[in-house]
């Protein structure tokens, strides 16, 4: 990957286990495998991001596979509108779940076209951004074939127009680093929440509960090819994938722990409405 220094935004190059550029910056790579492009004049707090609960509650709530019909459509939709895509971004990658499974279909697809054959030193190469260290310590220890960096999505440490395909599940960024980061024609897959997404949750939480508000399919410097949204149900009864749910999400502050017990024992069940949608750069 070719990354830009998150100070002077000079090229660093890589120099044994450490990133550096022209103005001697230094940035070391963990044990692990990445590295933290996130200076500490950077960070608005000691531990940005997801902290260790919730990426531990995550990544044992997706493993499960509750969200693999999200992954797999979304997956089915990268390879439709960007099936020669080599340089992949992961906005927000969390602990790796969905870089991962892109990463193999994108490769599966590869393989079963003719101009995988033709050119074969064409190879898809994916890398995940995220501020949570927690969350990219754990996945480039588990994904050890794909790049991970700790950095801000507000300030990509990346060169100019490098990608031909990002995906951005849930993740907050900027348009304008959307815009430079990702190549002309190169397309983006933004998933966001679905007006009835957990609204069953919010029913327990809120005297008024409201629907979330339908995503708007425009992009500045982008145009929208396709949206759709992604209906099914969620229904929890081990008590322990409830518990990883919760911690997951803004519900483990919001609910009191009688009603965590509550939930935990009656069972849960909620609406999943994720609204998906794909933009090309202009």
């Amino acid at each position: 990957m070719q990354y830009i220094c998150p100070i002077c935004r000079s090229r660093l190059t890589l120099n044994a286990k450490s990133w550096q550029c022209e103005n001697r910056h230094q940035f070391d790579c963990a044990k692990e495998g990445y590295v933290n492009l996130l200076p500490v004049q950077k960070k608005n707090s000691k531990d940005p991001g997801d902290n260790k609960t919730m990426m531990f509650a995550r990544r044992e709530f997706l493993n499960k596979g509750y969200y693999q019909k999200l992954s797999d459509r979304v997956n089915q939709l990268a390879v439709q509108f960007s099936p020669d895509a080599q340089k992949i971004l992961d906005i927000g990658c969390g602990e790796g779940y969905y870089s991962h499974r892109l990463f193999k279909a994108m490769q599966q697809s590869a393989k079963t076209t003719e101009s995988a054959y033709e050119d074969e030193g064409a190879q898809c190469h994916l890398q995940g951004l995220d501020i949570s260290k927690s969350a990219i310590k754990y996945a480039s220890k588990r994904y050890s074939e794909l790049d991970f960096c700790v950095a801000s999505a507000y300030e990509m440490p990346f060169a100019d127009a490098i990608f031909d395909l990002a995906m951005r599940i849930y993740a907050p960024s900027k348009i304008d680093e959307l815009q430079r980061v990702i190549k002309k024609d190169g397309v983006l897959i933004t998933v966001s929440p679905g007006p009835m997404h957990h609204f069953a949750m919010k029913k327990i939480i809120y005297s008024e509960p409201k629907p979330h508000e339908e995503a708007k399919a425009e992009l500045d410097g982008f145009t929208c090819l396709h949206q759709e949204r992604l209906q099914y149900p969620l229904v929890l009864s081990d008590p322990i994938d409830i518990e990883h749910f919760l911690n997951m999400t803004p519900y483990a502050w919001k609910l009191t722990q009688e009603q965590k017990a509550q939930i935990a024992e009656q069972g849960l069940s909620c609406e999943l409405d994720f609204s998906i949608e794909i933009h090309q750069r202009n």
